[in-house]
């Protein structure tokens, strides 16, 4: 039988305009970004629909891309279609979580505008960088980063790594892996050294946070960025949480293990086809759909016939 992952984006998915259209359509989808605004006491429609400078402003945009994937998935959920498990890069994972009912839709946007006003305060500006390095695999490029400052952030597939750390580590780091035969190492426009040991200590204030939240025990299971091994069990998931603000995020890793379980449908809800990009180049042969417009919600009727009966 068929086994379908729901996929949710990570922060760089955002944009103007995200999940309007599912606002104005369904009272389900509007219901979230409503009691968004009120739990957060923000204006969320402002934020995702009308152009402005703070949706790319971290402490806003995670806040806003949970509460728009979430607002997608109710809808997708209402038109029966639902996954075997779910997966989420970085912030993703918080979407991944709540569909998987570990915790509440509140907690999962509440807690993601703790941790995105977290990694802003993290490290001062212009001290940390990343960088995507393109075309070097994984083991090469750990050998060149040997005794640097400089970590992998994200293995995020074939022939895309990024790595992340001190500014000056990440362009000495980008200019050795040039030379160790990387096609291009391309500076990333973010406002810190995500995913690395520079973040650990709003690990420990994010776990502060997280002592608040109420898990639940999981209906499915979810892929954790940090180890990209299945969570079962809802009493792993404030430590992996913790860590894995400061960690690298195995999102290659994770697909290959769900395809290693018999996962063969691949459905990114969220704004952008970033992850959807991304399994191309993890598993060609994959069938992956993506939800992103309302539009879109005419692939679902294909995608459970894939799926054969439950």
């Amino acid at each position: 039988m068929s086994k379908t992952a729901f996929l949710f984006p990570g922060q760089g998915a955002q944009k103007t305009g995200m999940g309007q259209d599912f606002y104005e359509k369904f009272p389900s989808a509007r219901e979230i970004f409503d009691q968004a605004s009120q739990w957060l006491s923000l204006d969320m429609k402002a934020l995702c629909f009308e152009k402005n400078d703070r949706l790319n402003l971290t402490e806003y945009t995670q806040a806003a891309l949970v509460t728009t994937c979430l607002a997608m998935e109710k809808v997708v959920e209402e038109y029966g279609l639902c996954p075997d498990v779910t997966a989420g890069l970085s912030l993703g994972e918080y979407c991944a979580i709540a569909v998987s009912g570990g915790m509440s839709v509140q907690d999962a946007i509440t807690t993601v505008r703790k941790r995105g006003i977290l990694m802003e305060q993290a490290v001062p500006a212009g001290e940390g960088s990343m960088a995507a390095v393109m075309g070097l695999d994984a083991d090469k490029i750990q050998a060149v980063l040997g005794g640097m400052k400089a970590e992998i952030a994200n293995y995020n597939c074939p022939g895309q790594i990024v790595i992340t750390g001190p500014k000056a580590a990440v362009e000495e780091a980008s200019v050795k892996l040039k030379e160790a035969g990387a096609r291009r190492v391309l500076p990333l426009t973010v406002s810190g050294p995500f995913h690395s040991s520079m973040l650990q200590n709003a690990g420990k204030e994010l776990e502060k946070e997280l002592s608040k939240v109420e898990f639940s025990s999981l209906k499915i299971p979810y892929v954790t960025n940090v180890t990209a091994q299945y969570v079962t069990d809802f009493k792993e998931t404030k430590d992996l949480l913790a860590k894995q603000i400061s960690s690298s995020v195995r999102w290659q890793q994770s697909v290959e293990k769900m395809l290693e379980d018999g996962v063969d449908t691949f459905v990114e809800i969220g704004p952008g086809k970033t992850l959807t990009g991304f399994m191309k180049k993890i598993a060609p042969d994959a069938k992956t759909y993506n939800i992103q417009k309302v539009e879109d919600l005419e692939l679902l009727p294909e995608i459970m016939d894939n799926r054969g009966s439950r």
